[in-house]
Protein backbone atom coordinates (compact mmCIF):
# COMPACT_ATOMS: atom_id res chain seq x y z
CA UNK A 1 0.00 0.00 0.00
CA UNK A 2 1.60 3.56 -0.66
CA UNK A 3 2.24 5.31 2.03
CA UNK A 4 -0.29 8.38 0.40
CA UNK A 5 -3.20 5.88 1.31
CA UNK A 6 -2.07 5.64 4.96
CA UNK A 7 -4.29 8.78 6.83
CA UNK A 8 -6.97 6.99 5.63
CA UNK A 9 -6.13 3.78 6.90
CA UNK A 10 -5.13 4.93 10.19
CA UNK A 11 -8.52 6.71 11.13
CA UNK A 12 -10.70 3.74 9.71
CA UNK A 13 -8.36 1.07 12.07
CA UNK A 14 -8.75 3.68 15.42
CA UNK A 15 -12.39 4.47 14.93
CA UNK A 16 -13.50 1.01 14.85
CA UNK A 17 -10.95 0.35 17.80
CA UNK A 18 -12.26 2.82 19.48
CA UNK A 19 -15.92 1.41 19.69
CA UNK A 20 -14.47 -2.10 19.93
CA UNK A 21 -12.23 -2.41 22.84
CA UNK A 22 -13.45 -4.54 25.82
CA UNK A 23 -11.85 -3.12 28.38
CA UNK A 24 -14.91 -1.94 30.19
CA UNK A 25 -17.70 -4.73 30.41
CA UNK A 26 -19.51 -2.97 33.03
CA UNK A 27 -20.71 -0.33 30.02
CA UNK A 28 -21.57 -3.46 28.18
CA UNK A 29 -25.64 -2.63 27.80
CA UNK A 30 -25.62 0.50 28.78
CA UNK A 31 -28.61 2.15 26.21
CA UNK A 32 -26.60 4.24 23.51
CA UNK A 33 -29.15 7.39 23.60
CA UNK A 34 -30.97 7.15 20.30
CA UNK A 35 -31.10 11.15 19.70
CA UNK A 36 -28.66 12.20 17.22
CA UNK A 37 -25.35 14.11 17.91
CA UNK A 38 -25.32 17.75 16.88
CA UNK A 39 -21.78 19.24 15.98
CA UNK A 40 -21.42 23.31 17.32
CA UNK A 41 -18.84 25.26 15.91
CA UNK A 42 -17.20 22.45 13.55
CA UNK A 43 -13.89 23.05 12.92
CA UNK A 44 -13.01 25.93 15.36
CA UNK A 45 -11.37 25.76 18.95
CA UNK A 46 -14.85 25.62 20.51
CA UNK A 47 -16.21 22.37 18.38
CA UNK A 48 -18.78 20.64 20.36
CA UNK A 49 -20.50 17.33 20.36
CA UNK A 50 -23.86 17.57 22.39
CA UNK A 51 -26.73 15.27 22.25
CA UNK A 52 -30.36 16.02 23.82
CA UNK A 53 -31.46 13.48 27.20
CA UNK A 54 -35.56 12.77 26.74
CA UNK A 55 -36.56 12.63 30.07
CA UNK A 56 -40.41 10.88 30.86
CA UNK A 57 -42.02 12.35 34.08
CA UNK A 58 -44.88 10.01 33.88
CA UNK A 59 -45.55 7.83 37.54
CA UNK A 60 -49.38 7.11 37.90
CA UNK A 61 -50.81 5.52 40.56
CA UNK A 62 -52.18 1.92 40.31
CA UNK A 63 -55.66 1.47 41.42
CA UNK A 64 -56.97 -1.94 42.66
CA UNK A 65 -60.65 -2.67 42.98
CA UNK A 66 -61.72 1.02 41.77
CA UNK A 67 -65.38 1.90 42.01
CA UNK A 68 -64.43 5.77 41.45
CA UNK A 69 -65.10 7.70 38.31
CA UNK A 70 -63.92 9.84 36.53
CA UNK A 71 -60.26 8.47 37.00
CA UNK A 72 -57.94 11.14 38.50
CA UNK A 73 -55.83 12.23 35.32
CA UNK A 74 -51.67 12.25 35.09
CA UNK A 75 -50.52 14.94 32.32
CA UNK A 76 -47.64 13.43 30.47
CA UNK A 77 -44.43 15.48 30.89
CA UNK A 78 -41.33 14.78 28.27
CA UNK A 79 -38.90 16.98 29.42
CA UNK A 80 -35.01 16.86 28.71
CA UNK A 81 -31.50 18.30 28.58
CA UNK A 82 -28.81 18.91 26.61
CA UNK A 83 -25.20 17.49 27.03
CA UNK A 84 -22.24 18.11 25.48
CA UNK A 85 -20.24 14.93 25.12
CA UNK A 86 -16.52 15.00 26.87
CA UNK A 87 -13.47 15.65 23.98
CA UNK A 88 -10.70 13.73 23.80
CA UNK A 89 -7.15 14.63 21.86
CA UNK A 90 -4.42 12.61 21.79
CA UNK A 91 -0.44 14.66 21.15
CA UNK A 92 0.79 15.09 17.57
CA UNK A 93 2.62 11.98 16.90
CA UNK A 94 5.76 12.10 14.16
CA UNK A 95 6.47 9.51 11.92
CA UNK A 96 9.06 9.91 9.54
CA UNK A 97 8.92 9.02 6.04
CA UNK A 98 11.63 6.48 6.21
CA UNK A 99 9.43 4.47 8.56
CA UNK A 100 6.39 5.03 6.54
CA UNK A 101 7.23 3.89 3.38
CA UNK A 102 6.81 0.25 2.48
CA UNK A 103 4.90 -0.37 5.95
CA UNK A 104 2.35 -2.90 6.22
CA UNK A 105 -0.81 -3.32 8.22
CA UNK A 106 1.67 -4.54 11.36
CA UNK A 107 3.00 -0.85 11.33
CA UNK A 108 0.13 1.13 11.17
CA UNK A 109 -1.06 -0.97 14.46
CA UNK A 110 2.15 0.00 15.91
CA UNK A 111 2.33 3.72 14.74
CA UNK A 112 -1.84 4.13 16.08
CA UNK A 113 -1.62 1.88 19.41
CA UNK A 114 -0.72 4.26 22.16
CA UNK A 115 -3.43 6.66 20.48
CA UNK A 116 -6.01 3.75 20.91
CA UNK A 117 -4.80 2.36 24.25
CA UNK A 118 -4.38 6.07 25.79
CA UNK A 119 -8.11 7.70 24.69
CA UNK A 120 -9.80 4.46 25.64
CA UNK A 121 -8.48 4.15 29.10
CA UNK A 122 -8.99 8.15 29.72
CA UNK A 123 -12.58 7.68 28.28
CA UNK A 124 -13.56 4.49 30.63
CA UNK A 125 -11.82 6.16 33.60
CA UNK A 126 -14.08 9.70 33.00
CA UNK A 127 -17.20 7.47 32.57
CA UNK A 128 -16.73 5.20 35.72
CA UNK A 129 -16.19 8.65 37.96
CA UNK A 130 -19.53 10.13 36.26
CA UNK A 131 -20.99 6.67 37.58
CA UNK A 132 -20.24 7.52 41.14
CA UNK A 133 -22.10 9.84 43.22
CA UNK A 134 -20.75 13.02 44.12
CA UNK A 135 -21.79 13.27 47.50
CA UNK A 136 -24.05 10.59 49.77
CA UNK A 137 -27.69 11.50 49.57
CA UNK A 138 -31.10 9.46 49.92
CA UNK A 139 -30.57 8.97 46.23
CA UNK A 140 -26.99 8.36 45.75
CA UNK A 141 -25.77 6.50 49.09
CA UNK A 142 -22.78 5.99 50.03
CA UNK A 143 -20.96 3.25 52.67
CA UNK A 144 -17.91 2.90 54.00
CA UNK A 145 -16.20 -0.70 53.92
CA UNK A 146 -16.43 -2.49 57.92
CA UNK A 147 -13.57 -4.87 57.46
CA UNK A 148 -10.31 -5.26 59.60
CA UNK A 149 -7.93 -2.49 58.59
CA UNK A 150 -4.93 -3.44 56.40
CA UNK A 151 -1.57 -2.41 56.63
CA UNK A 152 -2.46 1.08 55.35
CA UNK A 153 -4.75 1.76 57.57
CA UNK A 154 -8.01 1.14 54.88
CA UNK A 155 -10.67 -0.61 56.26
CA UNK A 156 -10.94 -3.79 54.23
CA UNK A 157 -14.37 -4.75 52.48
CA UNK A 158 -16.37 -8.05 53.66
CA UNK A 159 -19.34 -9.64 52.49
CA UNK A 160 -21.66 -7.77 54.67
CA UNK A 161 -21.06 -4.80 53.18
CA UNK A 162 -22.24 -5.74 49.95
CA UNK A 163 -25.19 -6.65 51.74
CA UNK A 164 -25.50 -3.11 53.74
CA UNK A 165 -25.05 -1.98 49.73
CA UNK A 166 -27.65 -4.48 48.77
CA UNK A 167 -29.91 -2.94 51.59
CA UNK A 168 -29.48 0.28 50.00
CA UNK A 169 -30.45 -0.03 47.01
CA UNK A 170 -33.67 -2.00 48.12
CA UNK A 171 -34.53 1.30 50.38
CA UNK A 172 -34.87 3.56 47.65
CA UNK A 173 -36.51 1.15 45.22
CA UNK A 174 -33.87 0.41 42.58
CA UNK A 175 -35.53 -2.48 40.65
CA UNK A 176 -32.96 -5.47 41.46
CA UNK A 177 -32.74 -6.79 37.61
CA UNK A 178 -29.85 -4.80 36.05
CA UNK A 179 -27.67 -3.85 39.65
CA UNK A 180 -24.01 -3.67 39.17
CA UNK A 181 -21.27 -3.49 41.00
CA UNK A 182 -17.59 -2.75 39.50
CA UNK A 183 -14.92 -2.82 42.25
CA UNK A 184 -11.91 -1.62 42.48
CA UNK A 185 -8.80 -3.50 43.32
CA UNK A 186 -8.67 -3.03 46.84
CA UNK A 187 -11.95 -4.32 47.55
CA UNK A 188 -11.92 -7.08 44.39
CA UNK A 189 -8.70 -8.00 46.60
CA UNK A 190 -10.48 -8.20 49.61
CA UNK A 191 -12.85 -10.44 48.37
CA UNK A 192 -9.81 -12.59 47.13
CA UNK A 193 -8.31 -13.19 50.75
CA UNK A 194 -11.59 -13.90 52.52
CA UNK A 195 -11.08 -17.88 52.04
CA UNK A 196 -12.46 -18.81 54.97
CA UNK A 197 -15.20 -17.49 55.33
CA UNK A 198 -16.52 -17.66 51.99
CA UNK A 199 -14.18 -20.41 49.91
CA UNK A 200 -15.48 -21.51 46.59
CA UNK A 201 -19.17 -20.54 46.74
CA UNK A 202 -18.04 -16.81 46.17
CA UNK A 203 -14.67 -16.89 44.62
CA UNK A 204 -13.05 -18.92 41.64
CA UNK A 205 -9.58 -19.18 43.54
CA UNK A 206 -8.13 -21.12 40.50
CA UNK A 207 -9.41 -18.17 37.93
CA UNK A 208 -8.59 -15.61 40.57
CA UNK A 209 -11.96 -14.43 40.07
CA UNK A 210 -14.96 -13.42 42.34
CA UNK A 211 -18.49 -15.07 40.87
CA UNK A 212 -20.18 -13.03 39.10
CA UNK A 213 -23.40 -12.00 40.78
CA UNK A 214 -23.12 -11.80 44.68
CA UNK A 215 -25.71 -9.94 47.04
CA UNK A 216 -27.84 -9.20 43.89
CA UNK A 217 -25.07 -7.20 42.03
CA UNK A 218 -23.53 -8.27 38.65
CA UNK A 219 -19.74 -7.81 39.64
CA UNK A 220 -17.03 -6.50 37.86
CA UNK A 221 -13.59 -5.27 38.78
CA UNK A 222 -11.78 -1.84 37.16
CA UNK A 223 -8.89 -0.65 38.00
CA UNK A 224 -9.33 3.54 37.05
CA UNK A 225 -11.88 4.01 39.68
CA UNK A 226 -12.68 7.56 41.53
CA UNK A 227 -11.29 8.14 44.80
CA UNK A 228 -13.13 9.50 47.73
CA UNK A 229 -12.64 11.33 51.11
CA UNK A 230 -13.53 8.79 53.05
CA UNK A 231 -14.62 10.78 56.25
CA UNK A 232 -16.59 13.02 53.95
CA UNK A 233 -17.85 10.76 51.90
CA UNK A 234 -17.20 12.86 48.59
CA UNK A 235 -15.99 11.86 45.56
CA UNK A 236 -12.54 13.84 44.20
CA UNK A 237 -12.56 15.16 41.26
CA UNK A 238 -11.94 13.98 38.01
CA UNK A 239 -7.92 14.39 37.46
CA UNK A 240 -7.46 15.53 40.73
CA UNK A 241 -4.58 14.32 42.72
CA UNK A 242 -5.35 11.94 45.78
CA UNK A 243 -4.00 12.63 48.72
CA UNK A 244 -3.59 10.44 52.25
CA UNK A 245 -7.33 10.83 53.31
CA UNK A 246 -9.02 9.46 49.97
CA UNK A 247 -9.53 5.84 49.37
CA UNK A 248 -10.57 4.72 45.39
CA UNK A 249 -14.65 3.21 45.57
CA UNK A 250 -16.15 0.49 44.24
CA UNK A 251 -19.24 1.65 42.47
CA UNK A 252 -22.89 0.61 41.98
CA UNK A 253 -25.69 1.86 39.60
CA UNK A 254 -28.94 0.56 38.01
CA UNK A 255 -27.69 0.45 34.45
CA UNK A 256 -30.82 0.75 32.79
CA UNK A 257 -30.64 4.50 34.30
CA UNK A 258 -27.72 4.81 32.89
CA UNK A 259 -26.87 6.11 29.22
CA UNK A 260 -23.66 6.42 27.07
CA UNK A 261 -23.20 8.07 23.38
CA UNK A 262 -20.53 7.70 21.16
CA UNK A 263 -19.75 11.03 19.07
CA UNK A 264 -17.09 12.37 15.95
CA UNK A 265 -13.74 10.05 15.62
CA UNK A 266 -11.39 12.88 13.81
CA UNK A 267 -7.78 12.16 12.70
CA UNK A 268 -5.60 15.12 12.05
CA UNK A 269 -2.91 14.47 9.92
CA UNK A 270 -0.06 16.40 7.91
CA UNK A 271 1.30 14.25 5.37
CA UNK A 272 5.19 14.69 4.97
CA UNK A 273 5.64 15.90 1.54
CA UNK A 274 3.74 19.30 2.86
CA UNK A 275 6.37 19.13 5.87
CA UNK A 276 9.89 19.41 3.71
CA UNK A 277 11.79 20.37 7.00
CA UNK A 278 11.07 17.24 9.09
CA UNK A 279 10.15 14.83 6.22
CA UNK A 280 7.69 13.03 8.55
CA UNK A 281 4.13 12.44 8.86
CA UNK A 282 2.27 13.85 12.02
CA UNK A 283 -1.13 12.69 13.05
CA UNK A 284 -3.52 12.70 16.35
CA UNK A 285 -6.99 11.91 16.78
CA UNK A 286 -10.02 13.97 18.45
CA UNK A 287 -12.83 11.93 19.69
CA UNK A 288 -16.17 12.43 21.78
CA UNK A 289 -17.94 10.24 24.34
CA UNK A 290 -20.02 10.60 27.40
CA UNK A 291 -21.65 8.33 30.00
CA UNK A 292 -23.66 9.76 32.43
CA UNK A 293 -26.68 8.83 34.90
CA UNK A 294 -29.73 9.97 32.84
CA UNK A 295 -30.49 11.42 36.41
CA UNK A 296 -29.17 11.77 40.00
CA UNK A 297 -30.49 8.51 41.12
CA UNK A 298 -29.65 4.58 41.32
CA UNK A 299 -26.38 5.41 41.74
CA UNK A 300 -23.88 4.89 45.12
CA UNK A 301 -20.32 4.21 46.11
CA UNK A 302 -18.65 2.11 49.03
CA UNK A 303 -15.51 3.65 50.36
Amino acid sequence: MAYMNFPEVWESRVREKLTSLDEAPWLDGIEELPSPVEVMGEGTAGEQNIVHIPIADLDPVVLINNTTYPLAVVEYSDTGTIVALDKYQTEVTTVPDDAVVGASYDRVDVTTRAHIRNIASKKYMKAIHALAPNTNSQWTPILTASGAPDASGRATLIYADLVAAKRACDDIDMPEAGRRMVLCTDHWNDLLLDRDRFGNLLIDYNGGKVSKIIAGFELYQYLGNPYFNAASKTKLPFGGVPSADVRKASVMFYAPRMAKKTGMTKQYYLASELNPRNQANELNFRHYFIVSPVEQKFIGAIV
